[in-house]
Protein backbone atom coordinates (compact mmCIF):
# COMPACT_ATOMS: atom_id res chain seq x y z
CA UNK A 1 0.00 0.00 0.00
CA UNK A 2 1.56 3.40 -0.97
CA UNK A 3 1.41 6.07 2.03
CA UNK A 4 -0.06 9.08 1.35
CA UNK A 5 2.59 12.03 1.10
CA UNK A 6 1.17 13.83 4.04
CA UNK A 7 2.27 11.22 6.62
CA UNK A 8 5.88 10.82 4.85
CA UNK A 9 7.99 12.13 7.66
CA UNK A 10 8.80 15.70 7.31
CA UNK A 11 6.22 15.77 4.97
CA UNK A 12 3.49 16.53 6.90
CA UNK A 13 2.31 20.59 5.94
CA UNK A 14 2.80 21.85 8.95
CA UNK A 15 1.17 25.71 10.08
CA UNK A 16 3.51 28.68 9.99
CA UNK A 17 3.31 31.88 12.38
CA UNK A 18 5.51 35.31 12.17
CA UNK A 19 6.57 37.12 14.76
CA UNK A 20 7.26 40.60 14.65
CA UNK A 21 8.67 42.31 17.76
CA UNK A 22 12.12 42.70 19.89
CA UNK A 23 14.27 40.04 21.95
CA UNK A 24 14.71 40.11 24.99
CA UNK A 25 18.17 38.74 26.14
CA UNK A 26 16.40 36.98 29.24
CA UNK A 27 13.87 34.85 27.56
CA UNK A 28 10.90 35.83 28.98
CA UNK A 29 9.07 38.05 26.47
CA UNK A 30 9.37 39.27 23.17
CA UNK A 31 10.16 36.86 20.24
CA UNK A 32 11.60 34.38 22.81
CA UNK A 33 8.65 33.58 24.10
CA UNK A 34 6.36 33.96 21.22
CA UNK A 35 8.44 31.03 19.78
CA UNK A 36 8.27 28.66 22.42
CA UNK A 37 4.17 29.28 22.42
CA UNK A 38 4.27 28.52 18.41
CA UNK A 39 5.88 24.84 19.26
CA UNK A 40 3.67 24.29 21.76
CA UNK A 41 1.00 24.69 19.73
CA UNK A 42 2.39 22.60 16.58
CA UNK A 43 3.15 25.70 14.63
CA UNK A 44 6.25 26.88 12.92
CA UNK A 45 7.24 29.92 14.53
CA UNK A 46 9.49 32.44 12.17
CA UNK A 47 10.82 35.95 13.40
CA UNK A 48 11.39 39.09 12.18
CA UNK A 49 13.36 40.93 14.76
CA UNK A 50 12.68 44.39 15.34
CA UNK A 51 14.76 45.90 18.39
CA UNK A 52 17.45 44.18 20.58
CA UNK A 53 17.07 44.04 24.04
CA UNK A 54 19.38 44.11 26.86
CA UNK A 55 17.21 43.09 29.81
CA UNK A 56 16.60 40.20 32.74
CA UNK A 57 13.72 39.66 35.30
CA UNK A 58 14.51 43.15 36.81
CA UNK A 59 13.89 45.24 33.75
CA UNK A 60 15.33 46.65 30.19
CA UNK A 61 18.61 48.39 30.57
CA UNK A 62 19.40 49.38 26.46
CA UNK A 63 17.39 49.16 23.70
CA UNK A 64 18.76 49.17 20.26
CA UNK A 65 16.16 49.09 17.18
CA UNK A 66 17.26 47.61 13.74
CA UNK A 67 16.54 49.93 11.09
CA UNK A 68 13.38 49.43 8.75
CA UNK A 69 14.91 47.95 5.94
CA UNK A 70 16.52 45.19 8.07
CA UNK A 71 12.73 44.35 9.39
CA UNK A 72 11.24 44.25 5.70
CA UNK A 73 13.77 41.83 4.67
CA UNK A 74 13.43 39.90 7.41
CA UNK A 75 9.32 39.43 6.53
CA UNK A 76 9.98 39.67 2.68
CA UNK A 77 12.52 36.23 3.26
CA UNK A 78 9.95 34.39 5.14
CA UNK A 79 7.05 35.50 3.48
CA UNK A 80 8.79 34.66 -0.49
CA UNK A 81 10.04 31.24 0.62
CA UNK A 82 8.48 29.66 3.55
CA UNK A 83 4.84 31.59 4.01
CA UNK A 84 3.15 33.17 6.59
CA UNK A 85 -0.50 31.71 7.63
CA UNK A 86 -0.76 34.02 10.67
CA UNK A 87 1.69 36.83 12.22
CA UNK A 88 2.01 38.61 15.34
CA UNK A 89 3.67 42.01 16.31
CA UNK A 90 5.33 42.85 19.72
CA UNK A 91 7.48 45.69 20.46
CA UNK A 92 7.37 48.09 17.82
CA UNK A 93 10.07 50.69 19.64
CA UNK A 94 9.35 53.32 16.65
CA UNK A 95 7.12 55.23 13.92
CA UNK A 96 9.14 53.90 11.33
CA UNK A 97 9.32 50.15 12.50
CA UNK A 98 5.57 50.50 12.59
CA UNK A 99 5.26 52.10 9.08
CA UNK A 100 7.50 49.35 7.54
CA UNK A 101 5.53 46.07 9.29
CA UNK A 102 2.44 47.87 7.93
CA UNK A 103 3.75 48.05 4.46
CA UNK A 104 4.43 44.19 4.68
CA UNK A 105 1.27 42.97 6.21
CA UNK A 106 -0.58 45.01 3.21
CA UNK A 107 1.87 43.89 0.93
CA UNK A 108 1.52 40.00 1.42
CA UNK A 109 -2.58 40.18 3.60
CA UNK A 110 -1.52 37.59 6.18
CA UNK A 111 -3.54 37.82 9.33
CA UNK A 112 -2.03 39.26 12.39
CA UNK A 113 -2.86 39.87 15.47
CA UNK A 114 -1.18 43.53 16.46
CA UNK A 115 -0.16 42.97 20.62
CA UNK A 116 0.22 47.00 21.22
CA UNK A 117 3.39 46.41 23.88
CA UNK A 118 3.97 49.87 25.33
CA UNK A 119 5.31 49.52 28.65
CA UNK A 120 7.27 46.36 30.15
CA UNK A 121 6.69 44.62 33.25
CA UNK A 122 9.90 46.58 35.18
CA UNK A 123 8.18 50.26 33.58
CA UNK A 124 10.40 50.34 30.91
CA UNK A 125 8.57 52.28 27.67
CA UNK A 126 8.86 49.98 24.62
CA UNK A 127 7.41 52.42 22.54
CA UNK A 128 7.86 55.79 21.91
CA UNK A 129 5.30 58.32 22.95
CA UNK A 130 4.51 59.81 19.15
CA UNK A 131 4.72 56.37 17.41
CA UNK A 132 1.53 55.69 19.53
CA UNK A 133 -0.68 57.51 17.03
CA UNK A 134 1.43 55.47 14.07
CA UNK A 135 0.24 52.24 15.59
CA UNK A 136 -3.57 53.67 15.65
CA UNK A 137 -3.68 54.84 12.30
CA UNK A 138 -1.46 52.87 10.46
CA UNK A 139 -1.83 49.16 12.08
CA UNK A 140 -4.77 48.77 13.70
CA UNK A 141 -7.05 49.11 10.91
CA UNK A 142 -5.15 45.93 9.05
CA UNK A 143 -5.60 43.95 12.24
CA UNK A 144 -7.29 40.87 12.55
CA UNK A 145 -6.83 40.93 16.39
CA UNK A 146 -6.14 43.71 18.66
CA UNK A 147 -4.37 42.68 22.36
CA UNK A 148 -4.03 45.24 24.44
CA UNK A 149 -4.11 45.23 28.64
CA UNK A 150 -6.24 47.76 30.41
CA UNK A 151 -3.23 50.85 30.70
CA UNK A 152 -2.39 49.82 26.68
CA UNK A 153 -6.38 49.96 26.33
CA UNK A 154 -6.64 53.12 28.00
CA UNK A 155 -4.11 54.52 25.50
CA UNK A 156 -5.33 53.43 22.92
CA UNK A 157 -9.30 54.58 23.50
CA UNK A 158 -8.63 57.37 25.72
CA UNK A 159 -11.34 55.68 28.30
CA UNK A 160 -10.32 54.74 31.72
CA UNK A 161 -10.09 51.11 32.53
CA UNK A 162 -10.92 50.24 36.02
CA UNK A 163 -13.94 47.57 36.07
CA UNK A 164 -15.32 45.10 33.50
CA UNK A 165 -17.73 47.47 31.84
CA UNK A 166 -14.75 49.83 31.09
CA UNK A 167 -13.28 47.28 29.15
CA UNK A 168 -16.07 46.64 27.25
CA UNK A 169 -16.22 50.36 26.33
CA UNK A 170 -13.08 50.50 25.68
CA UNK A 171 -12.78 47.80 23.39
CA UNK A 172 -15.52 49.03 21.47
CA UNK A 173 -14.13 52.08 21.09
CA UNK A 174 -10.74 50.64 19.55
CA UNK A 175 -12.84 48.51 17.58
CA UNK A 176 -13.98 51.96 15.52
CA UNK A 177 -10.15 52.09 14.85
CA UNK A 178 -10.25 49.08 12.38
CA UNK A 179 -9.22 45.68 13.47
CA UNK A 180 -11.92 43.35 13.00
CA UNK A 181 -11.82 42.01 16.65
CA UNK A 182 -10.18 43.31 20.02
CA UNK A 183 -9.70 42.09 23.33
CA UNK A 184 -9.20 43.85 26.55
CA UNK A 185 -6.92 41.92 29.05
CA UNK A 186 -8.04 41.90 32.72
CA UNK A 187 -4.87 40.84 34.49
CA UNK A 188 -4.92 44.71 35.63
CA UNK A 189 -7.89 44.73 36.67
CA UNK A 190 -8.93 44.29 40.58
CA UNK A 191 -11.05 41.59 40.63
CA UNK A 192 -10.69 37.10 41.76
CA UNK A 193 -10.89 36.48 38.53
CA UNK A 194 -8.83 37.48 35.43
CA UNK A 195 -11.86 38.35 32.86
CA UNK A 196 -10.77 39.15 29.29
CA UNK A 197 -13.12 41.04 26.49
CA UNK A 198 -13.34 39.57 23.48
CA UNK A 199 -15.40 42.90 21.22
CA UNK A 200 -16.21 40.87 17.84
CA UNK A 201 -18.86 41.09 14.91
CA UNK A 202 -20.82 43.76 17.60
CA UNK A 203 -20.95 40.99 20.16
CA UNK A 204 -19.24 41.12 23.21
CA UNK A 205 -17.77 37.62 24.64
CA UNK A 206 -15.95 36.91 27.94
CA UNK A 207 -13.22 34.70 28.70
CA UNK A 208 -13.02 34.22 32.82
CA UNK A 209 -10.70 32.20 34.91
CA UNK A 210 -9.44 31.80 37.90
CA UNK A 211 -6.17 34.69 38.68
CA UNK A 212 -2.98 33.16 39.64
CA UNK A 213 -0.82 34.07 42.42
CA UNK A 214 2.62 34.84 40.96
CA UNK A 215 5.37 36.63 40.86
CA UNK A 216 6.32 34.74 37.46
CA UNK A 217 4.03 36.86 34.67
CA UNK A 218 7.12 38.18 32.37
CA UNK A 219 5.62 37.46 29.35
CA UNK A 220 2.21 37.37 29.37
CA UNK A 221 1.07 39.18 26.93
CA UNK A 222 3.61 37.93 24.38
CA UNK A 223 2.58 34.59 25.15
CA UNK A 224 -1.51 35.46 24.65
CA UNK A 225 -0.53 36.87 21.25
CA UNK A 226 1.19 34.22 19.97
CA UNK A 227 -1.26 31.77 20.72
CA UNK A 228 -3.81 33.47 19.25
CA UNK A 229 -1.53 33.68 16.40
CA UNK A 230 -0.32 30.09 16.25
CA UNK A 231 -4.25 29.21 16.42
CA UNK A 232 -5.03 31.05 13.39
CA UNK A 233 -2.48 30.34 12.06
CA UNK A 234 -3.80 26.36 12.16
CA UNK A 235 -7.88 27.61 10.93
CA UNK A 236 -9.32 28.10 13.96
CA UNK A 237 -11.95 31.40 14.15
CA UNK A 238 -11.39 33.93 16.31
CA UNK A 239 -13.38 33.11 19.15
CA UNK A 240 -11.93 29.77 19.63
CA UNK A 241 -8.48 30.70 19.26
CA UNK A 242 -8.33 33.16 22.18
CA UNK A 243 -10.41 30.72 24.39
CA UNK A 244 -6.97 28.59 23.84
CA UNK A 245 -5.05 31.30 24.02
CA UNK A 246 -6.32 31.67 27.73
CA UNK A 247 -6.21 28.77 28.73
CA UNK A 248 -2.26 28.07 27.45
CA UNK A 249 -1.82 31.83 29.57
CA UNK A 250 -2.91 30.70 32.58
CA UNK A 251 -1.24 27.27 32.69
CA UNK A 252 2.13 29.60 32.04
CA UNK A 253 1.80 31.64 34.86
CA UNK A 254 0.61 29.12 37.18
CA UNK A 255 3.70 26.95 36.18
CA UNK A 256 5.80 30.03 35.19
CA UNK A 257 10.04 29.57 36.04
CA UNK A 258 11.13 31.00 39.62
CA UNK A 259 14.19 32.55 37.61
CA UNK A 260 16.28 35.96 38.51
CA UNK A 261 15.22 38.59 41.54
CA UNK A 262 12.44 40.17 39.91
CA UNK A 263 9.31 39.02 37.53
CA UNK A 264 10.21 35.27 36.57
CA UNK A 265 9.20 34.12 32.96
CA UNK A 266 5.62 32.44 32.25
CA UNK A 267 6.51 29.14 30.88
CA UNK A 268 4.01 28.71 27.23
CA UNK A 269 5.73 25.02 27.50
CA UNK A 270 3.84 24.24 30.40
CA UNK A 271 1.00 22.05 28.93
CA UNK A 272 3.84 19.95 26.64
CA UNK A 273 5.30 19.30 30.20
CA UNK A 274 2.61 18.44 32.03
CA UNK A 275 1.37 16.31 29.10
CA UNK A 276 4.56 14.22 28.93
CA UNK A 277 3.95 14.14 33.12
CA UNK A 278 1.13 12.23 32.78
CA UNK A 279 2.82 9.78 30.85
CA UNK A 280 5.65 9.15 33.76
CA UNK A 281 3.24 9.08 36.33
CA UNK A 282 0.99 6.46 34.46
CA UNK A 283 3.98 4.44 33.98
CA UNK A 284 5.08 4.63 37.43
CA UNK A 285 1.77 3.17 38.87
CA UNK A 286 2.37 0.32 36.27
CA UNK A 287 5.42 -0.32 37.13
CA UNK A 288 4.38 0.09 41.06
CA UNK A 289 1.53 -2.69 39.84
CA UNK A 290 3.28 -5.17 38.85
CA UNK A 291 5.38 -5.20 41.68
CA UNK A 292 2.49 -5.68 43.76
CA UNK A 293 0.76 -8.29 41.72
CA UNK A 294 3.33 -10.30 42.12
CA UNK A 295 4.08 -9.46 45.90
CA UNK A 296 3.44 -13.04 48.01
CA UNK A 297 2.53 -10.98 51.24
CA UNK A 298 0.78 -7.73 49.55
CA UNK A 299 -2.70 -9.73 49.74
CA UNK A 300 -2.28 -9.58 53.51
CA UNK A 301 -3.10 -5.45 53.48
CA UNK A 302 -6.06 -5.00 51.27
CA UNK A 303 -9.16 -3.67 53.10
CA UNK A 304 -12.71 -4.45 52.48
CA UNK A 305 -13.02 -1.07 50.48
CA UNK A 306 -10.31 -2.85 48.44
CA UNK A 307 -6.71 -0.70 47.87
CA UNK A 308 -6.23 2.12 45.59
CA UNK A 309 -2.98 3.58 44.47
CA UNK A 310 -2.46 7.47 43.33
CA UNK A 311 0.13 9.70 42.08
CA UNK A 312 -0.62 13.41 41.52
CA UNK A 313 1.59 15.66 38.62
CA UNK A 314 3.89 17.79 39.95
CA UNK A 315 1.85 20.90 41.65
CA UNK A 316 -1.99 19.56 40.81
CA UNK A 317 -4.39 21.95 40.77
CA UNK A 318 -7.47 18.79 41.61
CA UNK A 319 -8.81 15.31 41.29
CA UNK A 320 -7.98 15.42 37.23
CA UNK A 321 -4.63 15.89 38.11
CA UNK A 322 -4.26 12.26 40.22
CA UNK A 323 -3.79 9.07 38.44
CA UNK A 324 -5.15 6.22 40.27
CA UNK A 325 -6.61 2.66 39.48
CA UNK A 326 -10.64 2.50 38.60
CA UNK A 327 -12.33 -0.25 40.31
CA UNK A 328 -9.55 -0.27 42.96
CA UNK A 329 -6.77 -3.05 43.14
CA UNK A 330 -8.74 -6.19 44.49
CA UNK A 331 -7.79 -9.73 46.80
CA UNK A 332 -8.50 -12.76 44.56
CA UNK A 333 -7.51 -15.54 46.85
CA UNK A 334 -3.99 -14.85 48.16
CA UNK A 335 -2.85 -12.14 45.31
CA UNK A 336 -3.29 -8.66 44.64
CA UNK A 337 -5.02 -7.66 41.04
CA UNK A 338 -5.24 -4.37 39.67
CA UNK A 339 -9.01 -3.87 38.30
CA UNK A 340 -7.68 -1.62 34.84
CA UNK A 341 -4.93 0.22 34.22
CA UNK A 342 -3.99 3.79 36.05
CA UNK A 343 -6.27 6.86 34.61
CA UNK A 344 -6.65 10.35 35.86
CA UNK A 345 -9.23 11.44 37.50
CA UNK A 346 -11.11 8.08 39.28
CA UNK A 347 -10.14 8.76 42.74
CA UNK A 348 -11.56 10.12 45.72
CA UNK A 349 -10.19 9.26 49.11
CA UNK A 350 -6.88 8.54 48.97
CA UNK A 351 -5.88 11.26 46.03
CA UNK A 352 -7.82 13.37 48.60
CA UNK A 353 -4.86 12.91 51.06
CA UNK A 354 -2.76 13.32 48.46
CA UNK A 355 -3.56 16.95 47.57
CA UNK A 356 -3.89 17.50 51.15
CA UNK A 357 -0.04 16.08 51.52
CA UNK A 358 1.00 18.64 48.35
CA UNK A 359 -0.01 21.40 49.88
CA UNK A 360 2.20 20.81 53.24
CA UNK A 361 5.39 19.49 51.07
CA UNK A 362 5.46 19.12 47.24
CA UNK A 363 7.66 15.96 47.25
CA UNK A 364 5.00 14.20 48.07
CA UNK A 365 3.15 12.92 45.39
CA UNK A 366 1.36 9.47 45.64
CA UNK A 367 -0.46 7.17 48.12
CA UNK A 368 -2.19 4.35 48.69
CA UNK A 369 -4.54 2.83 51.85
CA UNK A 370 -4.13 -0.42 53.01
CA UNK A 371 -5.91 -2.34 55.82
CA UNK A 372 -5.90 -0.91 59.42
CA UNK A 373 -4.83 -3.06 62.51
CA UNK A 374 -2.95 -2.94 65.71
CA UNK A 375 -0.67 -5.33 64.67
CA UNK A 376 0.00 -3.68 60.99
CA UNK A 377 0.31 -0.45 62.90
CA UNK A 378 3.13 -1.94 65.27
CA UNK A 379 4.90 -3.22 62.25
CA UNK A 380 5.01 0.41 61.08
CA UNK A 381 6.35 1.70 63.96
CA UNK A 382 8.78 -1.31 64.13
CA UNK A 383 9.76 -0.15 60.48
CA UNK A 384 10.46 3.03 61.91
CA UNK A 385 7.90 5.09 59.85
CA UNK A 386 6.63 8.25 60.91
CA UNK A 387 2.93 7.85 61.79
CA UNK A 388 0.05 10.26 62.49
CA UNK A 389 -3.63 10.04 63.25
CA UNK A 390 -6.63 11.51 63.30
CA UNK A 391 -9.86 10.73 65.66
CA UNK A 392 -12.80 10.46 63.08
CA UNK A 393 -15.52 10.37 65.49
CA UNK A 394 -14.47 14.06 66.65
CA UNK A 395 -15.50 15.37 63.06
CA UNK A 396 -17.31 18.49 63.23
CA UNK A 397 -20.88 17.91 61.62
CA UNK A 398 -20.01 20.55 58.93
CA UNK A 399 -17.00 18.15 57.92
CA UNK A 400 -19.68 14.54 58.35
CA UNK A 401 -22.11 16.46 56.17
CA UNK A 402 -20.19 17.07 52.83
CA UNK A 403 -19.00 14.43 51.35
CA UNK A 404 -15.52 13.95 50.49
CA UNK A 405 -14.64 16.29 53.05
CA UNK A 406 -13.81 14.04 56.14
CA UNK A 407 -10.85 12.32 54.47
CA UNK A 408 -9.73 16.06 53.34
CA UNK A 409 -9.99 17.21 57.38
CA UNK A 410 -8.61 13.49 58.76
CA UNK A 411 -5.38 14.48 56.58
CA UNK A 412 -4.78 17.99 57.29
CA UNK A 413 -5.45 17.09 61.29
CA UNK A 414 -3.28 14.36 60.92
CA UNK A 415 -0.15 16.57 59.15
CA UNK A 416 -0.65 19.53 61.55
CA UNK A 417 -0.50 16.94 64.82
CA UNK A 418 3.38 16.48 64.17
CA UNK A 419 4.10 19.57 61.66
CA UNK A 420 5.18 17.57 58.55
CA UNK A 421 3.67 15.11 56.17
CA UNK A 422 3.72 12.04 57.56
CA UNK A 423 4.67 7.75 55.90
CA UNK A 424 1.85 6.76 57.29
CA UNK A 425 -1.89 8.29 58.59
CA UNK A 426 -4.00 6.05 59.93
CA UNK A 427 -7.52 5.93 61.55
CA UNK A 428 -9.61 4.08 64.00
CA UNK A 429 -13.18 4.47 61.91
CA UNK A 430 -16.31 5.73 62.95
CA UNK A 431 -19.88 4.07 63.37
CA UNK A 432 -20.46 2.76 59.14
CA UNK A 433 -16.81 4.16 58.50
CA UNK A 434 -13.59 1.26 58.09
CA UNK A 435 -10.66 1.98 59.89
CA UNK A 436 -7.59 2.48 57.42
CA UNK A 437 -3.82 3.01 56.98
CA UNK A 438 -2.68 5.81 54.40
CA UNK A 439 0.92 5.40 53.37
CA UNK A 440 2.02 8.33 51.01
CA UNK A 441 5.52 8.49 49.12
CA UNK A 442 7.27 10.57 46.42
CA UNK A 443 6.36 8.17 43.70
CA UNK A 444 3.81 4.94 43.42
CA UNK A 445 6.74 2.77 43.25
CA UNK A 446 8.07 4.47 46.70
CA UNK A 447 4.53 3.48 48.40
CA UNK A 448 4.71 0.37 46.97
CA UNK A 449 8.04 -0.41 48.65
CA UNK A 450 7.19 0.39 52.12
CA UNK A 451 3.78 -1.84 51.38
CA UNK A 452 5.83 -4.39 50.46
CA UNK A 453 8.17 -4.30 54.03
CA UNK A 454 4.75 -3.83 56.17
CA UNK A 455 3.20 -6.72 54.13
CA UNK A 456 6.22 -8.87 54.34
CA UNK A 457 7.26 -7.95 57.88
CA UNK A 458 3.47 -8.52 58.86
CA UNK A 459 3.43 -11.96 57.34
CA UNK A 460 6.24 -12.76 59.72
CA UNK A 461 4.15 -11.34 62.62
CA UNK A 462 1.15 -13.51 61.42
CA UNK A 463 3.53 -16.93 61.49
CA UNK A 464 5.00 -15.94 64.84
CA UNK A 465 1.15 -15.92 66.29
CA UNK A 466 -0.06 -19.13 64.51
CA UNK A 467 2.75 -20.90 65.95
Amino acid sequence: MKIPSDYLLGARTIPKALTMAGSDSGGGAGIQADLKTFAALGVHGMSALTSVTAQNTLGVTVIQDLSPEIVKAQIEAVAEDIGVDAAKTGMLHTSEIIEAIAEEIKKYSFPTVVDPVMVAKSGAVLLQPDAIETLKNRLLPLARVVTPNAPEAEALSGLKVRSYDDAVAAAKKISSLGPQAVVVKGGHIQGSSAVDVLYIDGIVKRFEAERVSSDATHGTGCSFSAAIAAEIAKGREIVEAVASAKRLVSDAIRFGLKLGKGHGPVNPLAPLYREAERYWVTRNISEALKTLETDPNFYRLIPESQTNLVMALSFPTGYDDVAAIPGRIVRIGKWAYASAPPQFGVSKHVAATVLVAQRFETTVRAGMNIRFSEEILRVCERLKLTVSSYDRTREPPEVKSTEGRSTIWGAEEAIKAIGRVPDIIFHRGDWGKEPMITILAPTATEATKIAQNIAAEYAKAESKNEH
